[in-house]
């Protein structure tokens, strides 16, 4: 291919707005243009990735017999409605109407439509287990996107659905499903952990979420220093160490500590610490009032929280809310002498706290010396709190650390939440009605971009690995004007072809040092430029990684391109 026939427009300077590394290169690299805030062009060179990550998702896929197919990216809303994400998945999710004023989506993910086409196309067991699967793009309204791909409005991704039988087929199914993901970012060449995940939006119980360490992540991946644990921070758990207070349990007193609005000023108040503090915090969980207790030096961790309550929804209670089943100021909201409506729920660091504050349900009042299992009543206990760094492995073995990642793959057990849901059902061997029980599975093509961009490259620009890279090999004919450089290139650019290599070849009219600064940009595995000792049948091979450079007779460049790439990751 000539790179003078190819659409590369390569920029010195990324545009304002671009934060982070991946983004700013691949704009500047020319492989990326925005069209509107999180909708992206994939250019020439881009697509190319994309086709190559694809087609390795797709042998994979093969290997363990799932069936690629293409739904639709404009659903219909009732779909949505009778699963009843319409309105719980949020305000990511794209609504519009066609001219009859019926209601659609644009697919965020599909586990709906999958499901409903299993529904009228299977009856028996016997047709199962089955593995479909796509890759389209799909479609959330995210309020702020950034960082180019990762946080974008439109994305590519692969999407599969399991449909089994029993939960002995779904494992089976699931194990392979990680082993395939897993086989696909070792090929891409990408440097990622599997970690503990959370279900989200998507129900099921189960999950594994797939994530690439980069400072630009959004998420946060803790893990074990000295063993394989490793969790979403949503998700992670350390080990519960009992409290060893041995002070006397004293006789509850009420404190007055007027206009206190949050902890740091109820430290103040009430003279005190925050972990001899009980944070109180008022929930709404599918339209029922909540009560979460954690140490105030705690954090609560709403996913625990909601996985806890098994809810579809969690939000914070407002002011109407906590006046309607407290009468009080958040701030002095608590377990004692609390509306019997509220369910209350606290993490267990909070049974053992000896002589704790807590708020009265009156405002500017406190009680001082309360202790949890003395005074509180009806309380369930289990882990509400967000770890924190240096806590002991939930494992036993080291201790936690935290990191940046970026979420690339996610897959789940869904069981049969959206096949009840939907009247998913096929005869059993015994001739009975049985709701299929599924799993899903996810990656985003387009975001392995941003990942392997942000894990490989440097100052110059993007180092592709071999295996995704849009081309091979890059050559570079340093002045076209020159007969004899000319003859060496298209001799050795034959050659390669020849021998099934991609090569992009520079034929610009252009200055060396520009044509060298757009390849280091560009970021392809080897670089064969042609110079001024065509002449005598020599060029010079420099591999992008490294940076090393070797001279090599025009009769070499097979071979030693061979074994150059055959030694790149």
């Amino acid at each position: 291919m000539k790179q003078s026939k190819m659409l590369i427009p390569t920029t010195k300077e990324a545009p304002k707005g671009a934060e982070a590394l991946s983004h700013k290169l691949m704009l500047r690299a020319g492989y990326i243009k925005q069209v509107s805030a999180g909708m992206y062009a994939y250019l020439p060179l881009a697509y190319r990735v994309i086709s190559k990550i694809e087609n390795i998702v797709r042998k994979e896929m093969d290997s363990i017999d799932a069936n690629e197919t293409l739904m639709p990216a404009v659903l219909p809303a009732k779909l949505w409605k009778e699963s009843g994400r319409l309105d719980t998945y949020g305000p990511e999710l794209f609504k519009l109407k066609n001219r009859h004023d019926t209601d659609f989506i644009l697919g965020p993910t599909h586990e709906e439509t999958f499901t409903t086409l299993i529904r009228d196309s299977i009856k028996s067991y016997k047709k199962l287990p089955l593995i479909l699967y796509q890759i389209q793009p799909k479609y959330r309204d995210e309020d702020r996107p950034r960082y180019g791909l990762l946080r974008s409005r439109e994305f590519i991704m692969e999407d599969g659905y399991s449909f089994s039988i029993d939960d002995e087929d779904l494992d089976k199914i699931y194990n392979n499903m990680e082993s395939a993901y897993r086989s696909i970012f070792d090929k891409i060449g990408l440097n990622y952990r599997t970690i503990i995940g959370n279900g989200g939006a998507m129900g099921g119980s189960d999950s594994i979420e797939f994530s690439a360490p980069a400072a630009v992540g959004e998420d946060t991946i803790v893990y074990s220093d000295d063993s394989n644990y490793a969790a979403n921070l949503e998700m992670a758990k350390s080990i519960y160490e009992p409290l060893q207070n041995k002070a006397e349990i004293k006789d509850i007193v009420k404190l007055s500590a007027p206009n206190v609005n949050n902890v740091d000023e109820e430290v103040k108040a009430l003279d005190t610490t925050k972990d001899k503090l009980i944070k109180s915090i008022l929930f709404i969980a599918d339209e029922k009032p909540v009560l979460v207790m954690v140490r105030g030096n705690d954090e609560i961790n709403d996913t625990k929280v909601k996985n806890y309550l098994c809810a579809s929804e969690l939000t914070l209670a407002n002011d109407e809310q906590i006046q309607h089943f407290a009468n009080v100021k958040s701030s002095y909201i608590g377990p004692l002498d609390l509306n019997k409506d509220v369910n209350i729920i606290a993490d267990n660091y909070v049974k053992n706290m000896i002589n704790a504050y807590v708020g009265t349900n009156e405002d500017g009042y406190y009680f001082a010396n309360v202790n949890a299992e003395r005074d509180f009543e009806n309380v369930d206990y289990n882990d509400f709190r967000t770890v924190r760094e240096g806590e002991i492995s939930p494992d036993g073995s080291g201790i936690l650390k935290f990191t940046r990642g970026i979420e690339i793959a996610h897959i789940f057990k869904l069981g049969t939440r959206y096949s009840d849901t939907l009247d998913a059902n096929v005869l059993d061997a015994n001739g009975r009605q049985k709701p299929v029980v599924m799993g899903s599975y996810g990656i985003g093509i387009s975001r392995l971009l941003t990942a392997v961009a942000e894990q490989q490259s440097d100052e110059n620009g993007l180092i592709w690995p071999k295996q995704i890279s849009p081309f091979d090999i890059h050559l570079i004919p340093v002045n076209i004007k020159k007969d004899d450089q000319v003859k060496v290139s298209n001799e050795i650019e034959k050659e390669l072809l020849d021998n099934g290599y991609e090569v992009l070849t520079d034929d610009r009219k252009e200055r060396a040092g520009v044509k060298f600064a757009d390849s280091d940009l560009i970021g392809i595995p080897i670089r064969i430029t042609v110079g001024k000792k065509a002449t005598d049948g020599i060029v010079e091979i420099k591999i992008r990684k490294t940076g090393e450079t070797i001279e090599v007779k025009k009769e070499e460049v097979g071979s030693t391109i061979s074994i150059l790439l055959k030694d790149l990751k």
